[in-house]
């Protein structure tokens, strides 16, 4: 395992250690990382997998830590934040942004560049690393509608790219997660647009966002995929969930498919909370709800 001096081989590297992740995660919940480094550059990061490697150190990377939940008990290892690679770059219809950067961020600069076909991600709350991770979308659309390729590297340091055909793209899946692969860049190839339509159409959404989403609590974003035929937040309505409360946690009064922390709540309270939103829809529709948020780290229970 990793040892504080095990980092001087890296003298330039931003690290810390025993810190809080609730610091950081989009729930406000989350114990301590054992090391929690912000790397700069792919070559800061390749490095850091090697020294990894070397001390036989398990890796957690994140990206925005958006639709996530880290248990109480933190997590042991190195844990990497790629918040600070974070360049996005512009050649003709293509946009080339590096895993930090935000999805909001990226979407403005396709809107400064009368680049149309990102707008759908204007509001969601997450990276680039992230999105394509986990194939995020909102409002009909999807990054593997817009991806051309993707360059990751697995934990011993090999480079990959990825085409949009080896994405193996599903619901909320990528080949990025079947793989093990951390998200180092991704090219998006957009069409020319008119940047007023296309901000009038990023204003919409948002809008709709603002009006339907409980934007003003800490949350992890949509807790549960949408069954097929159905709506996850309606399920969870008809049970009789909203509202529904377990310590600081809440069924969002205002969207039933996002879990809110109103109260200084825990990583154990959202669990619990998912747990019970789960038993009560299956008892009252029949319909087994599945987590879209990622839950990692270790519980304190």
């Amino acid at each position: 395992m990793l040892k504080k001096s095990d980092f001087e081989k890296l003298p330039d590297l931003e690290v810390k250690f025993d810190e809080a992740l609730a610091k950081y995660t989009y729930t406000k919940v989350g114990g301590p990382a054992d090391f929690l480094a912000f790397p700069y550059s792919i070559q800061e990061l390749t490095d850091l997998t090697n020294l990894a490697k070397e001390t036989n150190t398990p890796i957690t990377v994140l990206g925005n830590a958006s639709n996530l939940i880290v248990r109480d008990g933190g997590i042991r290892g190195l844990v990497i934040l790629l918040e600070k690679m974070n360049q996005v770059k512009i050649a003709g219809y293509t946009i080339e942004a590096q895993a930090g950067a935000t999805l909001k961020e990226v979407t403005q600069i396709a809107q400064q560049n009368a680049l149309t076909g990102f707008e759908f991600a204007c509001g969601i709350p997450g990276s680039i690393g992230g999105a394509v991770f986990m194939n995020a979308g909102a409002y009909n659309g999807e990054i593997s509608q817009v991806l051309a390729s993707c360059k990751a590297i697995d934990l011993e340091g090999n480079l990959t790219t990825l085409s949009n055909t080896q994405m193996n793209w599903g619901y909320r899946h990528s080949a990025i997660r079947d793989q093990n692969l951390i998200v180092l860049s991704a090219k998006f190839e957009l069409q020319a647009g008119d940047p007023q339509q296309i901000q009038n159409e990023m204003n919409r959404l948002n809008a709709l966002r603002a009006d339907k989403q409980p934007l003003e609590y800490p949350s992890c974003g949509s807790v549960f995929k949408r069954p097929a035929g159905h709506f996850a937040g309606r399920l969870i309505q008809e049970a009789g969930c909203q509202g529904l409360r377990i310590g600081g946690i809440e069924v969002s009064k205002k969207h039933a498919g996002f879990m809110v922390n109103v109260a200084n709540g825990t990583a154990t309270d959202y669990e619990q909370l998912i747990a019970q939103v789960i038993e009560r829809v299956y008892e009252h529709s029949g319909i087994l709800l599945e987590p879209e948020v990622r839950i990692i780290g270790e519980s304190l229970l």
